[in-house]
């Protein structure tokens, strides 16, 4: 089942994908007012059921969408996690060790974006990266989860483009700064319930820009793997309902080329993860 979230007569709601259109789950479910709630009710298990009878919203193609989960807890973002981008990283002449522990920063929801929405360059910088990357929705609430269980905690899976706005990021060794200019990491356009995406399935991921394929890789060239990433936050923090880990993007980053090559206004972007579907966004200055 592919659930998201988006605008429906300017008010927030969610849905499911029924063919081109979205039955709105949030009307036949008012008392799980946002996604995030219906996932941690467990009840989206049953979401094959729920859409029955529950009211259609139009086609997908017309939709607001909004992020698969507009407010967030925790945005979890996995550092230099694909083993061809930590090459890809070396080649360019920036050191840097593998770590025994995986690397992690957060985002916050305001610098979420939605398929088909805007993603945003900062007036203050000229180098936006791409950084297409496989996100994991947490389902079930836990602290310490043993790597063996880590599955059982995830709901489903989406795109992200964890866009980078490089000069902030590399103003310290610690990159926040340049991973959270609002409306610039792009999350949708649905999630895929993890019943649909077997365990350790390898999924293929490609980025384009403007049509042209910047990004293809796989998901086995992950360093560290989903239940190695969902233990060790879980380790920190506990994990809840609607909580996201974008798990680290692979090798074909534009800061990297000689020249570099980065987004502009008026560019296209996009994100395409086999088995879950095309994150598509314009870049707009802000």
């Amino acid at each position: 089942m592919k659930l998201l979230s988006y605008l429906h007569q300017g008010q927030a709601a969610y849905g499911a994908v029924v063919g081109e259109q979205v039955a709105n789950l949030s009307r036949a479910r008012p008392q799980q007012p946002t996604l995030a709630e219906y996932i941690g009710s467990g009840d989206y298990l049953q979401a094959g059921e729920h859409v029955q009878g529950a009211p259609l919203d139009g086609a997908l193609a017309d939709l607001h969408y909004l992020p698969v989960i507009p407010r967030p807890e925790k945005i979890i973002c996995a550092v230099r996690n694909y083993m061809d981008h930590h090459q890809e990283v070396l080649a360019a002449g920036m050191h840097r060790e593998l770590s025994e522990q995986p690397p992690i920063f957060l985002r916050v929801w305001r610098s979420q974006t939605a398929h088909n929405q805007p993603i945003v360059n900062p007036k203050v910088s000229d180098s936006l990266d791409w950084e297409g990357e496989l996100a994991v929705i947490i389902g079930k609430e836990g602290r310490n989860i043993p790597k063996d269980q880590a599955y059982a905690h995830v709901a489903g899976y989406a795109c992200y483009n964890d866009a980078s706005v490089r000069e902030w990021q590399f103003h310290a060794k610690q990159i926040a700064s340049g991973k959270n200019f609002e409306a610039t990491g792009s999350f949708g356009p649905w999630m895929v319930t993890a019943d649909e995406i077997a365990p350790g399935r390898q999924l293929t991921l490609v980025t384009r820009l403007n049509g042209v394929v910047e990004q293809s890789s796989h998901t086995g060239h992950m360093i560290f793997d989903i239940p190695t990433l969902i233990n060790y936050a879980s380790t920190i923090f506990t994990l809840v309902p609607g909580d996201v880990i974008a798990t680290g993007t692979p090798a074909g980053v534009g800061w990297s080329r000689k020249p570099p090559l980065f987004m502009r206004a008026g560019d296209v972007v996009e994100v395409e993860i086999e088995a879950i579907g095309i994150l598509r966004n314009p870049v707009v200055s802000g």
